[in-house]
Order: structure tokens, then C-alpha cells, then sequence
């Protein structure tokens, strides 16, 4: 699993972050990881994930360029 923290004093909207966790919580698909559990700790959010090899998407897409037709396809999955 991976467990992204984030710091709730640091967000202006929280009920984004919660309607967030509404839809991720009974949308299940195989090709997105998919969100297991979350706990407060303190004033911190914590979202437990499935784990995904390889890091974020933003990353990838930040270090690797892809034609039109392959982020088509990213987009699609």
C-alpha cells in the first residue's frame, strides 16, 4: 500500500478533499489505483492506496514525452 499524507491546515476547500474521497471509496477499476482506507491523525489526512510500482502519473508524464495518440490512450484507460 502507499499512504499519502496531507496536511488539512494547508487546504482552503476540505470538503473538496471529502466529496474526493466519496467518489474514490466505491469507484473500483482495474486500471486506477484505488483508494482503501484514510484516517485522521492529528490534523493531517491520511489516504491509504493501493501501491502503484513506478511513482505517479504526473511524474511520468513530467519525465517521459508521449505523442498526441499515447496520452489519448493514457486518457482512455
Amino acid at each position: 500500500v502507499a499512504v499519502k499524507q496531507m496536511s488539512l491546515r494547508k487546504q482552503p476547500q476540505k470538503e473538496l478533499i471529502v466529496n474526493e474521497l466519496l467518489v474514490v471509496r466505491v469507484n473500483k477499476h482495474p486500471n486506477i489505483v484505488n483508494y482503501l482506507d484514510s484516517y485522521l491523525v492529528g490534523d493531517e489526512l491520511w489516504v491509504v492506496m493501493e501501491y502503484m510500482d513506478g511513482g505517479p502519473l504526473s511524474s511520468v508524464i513530467k519525465e517521459v514525452h508521449t505523442a498526441e495518440g499515447e496520452m489519448a490512450a493514457i486518457c482512455r484507460e
